[in-house]
């Protein structure tokens, strides 16, 4: 295996995979082009990755694999199901879209993770964890039941492996006793270090002698007496069923193999070889390396998680690149050139991360209330809370990738008198929904939410985008929803969440915000008190501003003369503020970061009718659709709302040019 210390600048030199247009070649290969292609391949993923940034680690661990599946596997008729996606780049890269790679999770580009309507290779969209053995499962049973022989295979990493739906699908597998082959990609790491019973159970196994020490001493005793071989071949699997974690799988019903060299081609390729053309559920367990071959990833893989593009100049080599703290499977978009201050902005506060407001302010609550738990699935480096869990360890809680378990934790606390706040993600979130309901909110529990990733998030795409939380929280009784304009706001809404005694939830956005001054203290804000930015004419138009989209609204406001109206609360809404702007306002505009349907504008209807006041209401959001990838400025622009898309929508509306002078 070739090793790389840095990233190539320029693009290496890959013979044989330039030979590829489909991974149907790979069939005919032996193993030194094999060997070779799989050279070539990490080559190719590092410099393209080096290009455009994005997810890293988990694609260079997977490379020998990936070879392994397309040289045995009659893709795309045989179904192969990538878990989360991170590691699915080199097979995009084998699936005809090599040179569509500097493209990746850029507008009109790539997606980040397997999307069907992007390849016939890819046979199942992903992006959230844990679902590729249900979904692979679901594809056995369908060829079943068709008569078809397709080989069904689903990779899943060990992190992933810890969330219950995992096994769900594993025990409902055996059961049905489904032709499928799921491979565990076991390398004791997800994109922070795994957490749980499972992770652990695993990493003892591989590293304990018990196993072979107790096979070999069973052996050498029961040789000398008669029947030896076949007592010894039962005690061996006595002793294998106490010790090995092939107890757990072949339990579900499943025939276990493992753990192998995930990084052995040779190996691979013939187990692989073997295990696909077995009838009934089988397990493949792989140990792997997250980052091999570039060593800087190796050493540091949750640095290494996801990388910023390399910036090249003229006049210098490229930097050789920083490893950087992931964000639950979302890295970050490059940093745009600043441009030089004006002469007033430079008494301004330098912007800084939601997320990093949101980690001072919970050790900053922590230290003033003993009660505060805080509580993540596996999310401790995007929603920043490295600092809590190494000042706070006997009140910090992550759960691995369970957010099920997560809401549920968080309101056994509550009932015990507890003040759990936790932190998660807004596309995560849906994924304790039931939770939220039934375990949190129709008991009044007091917990609270931070829910990081609200809005368009960028290049991952429509499966990370926090485009649905309004109004999924919006409609549950008892929920308190709080959007910051600024960071001065989130601080504040964070104390005031944490005081309400219930289900509250303050949502914010990906990346930075606008740059105001943090309060030292925890003042909270007043729940549900609009404030005022901007009074305009009379008759005119107010725009009523949810969170983010106060930024384009002070815009706008200035351009048409309009009333400009910081919501600051989803849920309760402003009353009077919303009653007297629409006493003095021809046209009220509703901007949300969300999808209008049921969302915070449809809050302010529904406030509207039960009032029985007729007023001219605009509501401007995310449109009914799943919004694509690309850079979140590209994507606002798209859906109109960018200042220049709410002054044209606004402009229509009216029908006539407002304040043109």
């Amino acid at each position: 295996m070739k090793l790389f210390d840095e990233i190539p600048a320029e693009r290496p030199a890959t013979p044989l995979l330039d030979t590829l247009e489909s991974p149907a070649a790979l069939h005919d290969f032996n193993a030194a082009q094999l060997r070779e292609l799989a050279d070539e391949l990490r080559a190719y993923l590092l410099y393209s990755v080096g290009c455009t940034g994005g997810h890293f680690g988990a694609g260079l661990g997977v490379v020998e694999l990936t070879v392994a599946l397309h040289h045995i596997l009659d893709t795309p008729y045989d179904r192969l199901v990538w878990d989360v996606g991170h590691q699915a780049y080199p097979h995009k890269i084998l699936t005809g879209r090599r040179e569509q790679m500097s493209t990746i999770r850029q507008f009109g580009g790539l997606a980040a993770f397997p999307k069907r309507d992007e390849s016939p290779y890819d046979t199942f969209g992903v992006g959230h964890s844990s679902t590729s053995i249900s979904a692979a499962l679901g594809m056995a049973l369908a060829a079943r039941t068709k008569g078809e022989k397709r080989r069904v295979c689903a990779v899943i990493g060990d992190g992933a492996l810890s969330a219950g739906m995992s096994f769900e699908a594993l025990a409902h597998a055996g059961h049905v006793d489904a032709n499928m082959l799921v491979i565990l990609n076991d390398n004791e790491m997800s994109i922070s270090e795994n957490v749980g019973g499972m992770a652990s159970y695993l990493a003892r196994i591989l590293v304990s002698k018990p196993y072979t020490v107790m096979r070999e001493n069973s052996k050498r005793v029961l040789s000398h007496l008669p029947g030896a071989l076949e007592l010894a071949r039962r005690t061996e699997e006595h002793v294998k069923g106490m010790v090995s974690p092939a107890t757990l799988f072949e339990e579900m019903g499943f025939n276990y193999i493992g753990p192998i060299d995930g990084h052995d081609l040779p190996t691979l390729v013939q187990t692989l070889g073997s295990m696909t053309n077995l009838e009934g559920p089988q397990f493949l367990h792989i140990k792997t390396c997250k980052g091999r071959g570039f060593r800087p990833a190796e050493a540091d893989p949750i640095g290494y998680h996801a990388i910023t593009k390399l910036e090249k100049t003229a006049s210098e080599p490229p930097p050789k690149v920083e490893p950087r703290s992931p964000n639950a499977a979302m890295a970050e978009p490059e940093a745009k050139p600043q441009s030089k201050p004006r002469s007033e902005d430079a008494m301004r506060p330098t912007p800084r991360k939601y997320c990093n407001v949101f980690g001072e302010w919970l050790c900053d609550m922590a230290a003033a209330d003993t009660r505060l738990i805080g509580i993540t699935p596996a999310m401790r480096e995007g929603s920043d809370l490295i600092r809590f869990s190494r000042e706070y360890p006997e009140r910090y809680y992550d759960v691995a990738i369970a957010e099920q378990h997560a809401v549920t934790l968080a309101a056994g606390m509550a009932c015990e008198g507890m003040k759990p706040v936790v932190a998660i993600y807004s596309t995560f979130l849906q994924r304790g929904y039931d939770q939220l309901i039934h375990d949190v909110a129709v008991q009044a529990l007091d917990v609270t939410f931070a829910i990081d990733r609200a809005g368009v998030v960028g290049e991952d795409g429509p499966t990370h985008h926090g485009a649905l939380d309004l109004a999924y929280l919006r409609c549950i009784p008892g929920m308190v929803v709080l959007a910051p304009a600024d960071e001065a706001e989130c601080r504040a809404m964070l104390s005031a969440a944490y005081h309400h005694e219930g289900p509250a939830a303050v949502r914010y956005p990906r990346g930075t915000g606008p740059g105001t001054t943090l309060a030292p203290g925890l003042e909270a804000l007043p729940i549900g008190e609009a404030e005022t930015r901007r009074t305009g004419a009379q008759d005119g138009v107010a725009l009523l501003a949810f969170g983010s989209m106060n930024g384009p609204a002070a815009e706008v406001a200035e351009n048409l003369d309009a009333t400009h109206l910081n919501m600051r609360s989803v849920k309760p809404l402003d009353r009077d503020a919303i009653l007297a702007a629409a006493r003095r306002h021809r046209l009220l505009v509703t901007l949300e970061e969300n999808v209008v349907a049921g969302g915070a504008g449809s809050g302010v209807n529904e406030l509207l009718a039960a009032e029985g006041v007729q007023v001219e209401v605009l509501n401007l959001g995310l449109p009914d659709a799943f919004v694509e990838h690309g850079k979140p400025a590209e994507l606002l622009t798209a859906c109109g709302l960018d200042a220049e898309g709410i002054e044209t929508a606004v402009r229509r509306r009216w029908g006539t040019p407002l304040h043109d002078d």
